[in-house]
């Protein structure tokens, strides 16, 4: 089930907020692979946000082979596929583990409990 919750006037954009929790929604298993998706308009109408951003975030999901889009049919869950080199794929992880690390450290995690939660994270994904 797909469950979106928008929060404006923050420092992430709300396309990304979308692009994000749809991201863990699919990994979390909430939504399965060829399940279909909310249109565009649809979509917008429930958050009360534009329908350019819900295409935007949908057009970023698409060309990272999260969804696809089936003409005329709408947008639904794509099979999980290597889309990119292993050197983008590492390009990709270091883009946001640099930051998210840094936000670790300033919150006062040591690397032992940042392991702890990096491990629960992944053990949530696995039962899903």
């Amino acid at each position: 089930m797909l469950n979106i919750q928008i929060t404006t006037g923050g420092k992430i954009p709300i396309y990304r907020q979308i692009i994000d929790q749809m991201r863990s929604s699919i990994a979390l298993g909430k939504i399965a692979v060829g399940e279909p998706l909310p249109s565009v308009r649809g979509l917008a109408t429930e958050l009360v946000i534009n329908p350019n951003t819900i295409a935007k975030a949908y057009a970023v999901l698409v060309n990272d082979g999260v969804i696809e889009s089936q003409q005329g049919r709408g947008y639904f869950v794509a099979k999980r596929r290597e889309i990119f080199t292993k050197r983008e794929r590492q390009r990709r992880l270091e883009e946001v583990i640099g930051p998210f690390v840094a936000e670790a450290v300033t919150l006062g995690f040591d690397q032992q409990q940042l392991i702890g939660e990096i491990k629960k994270h992944f053990q949530r994904l696995a039962k899903s």
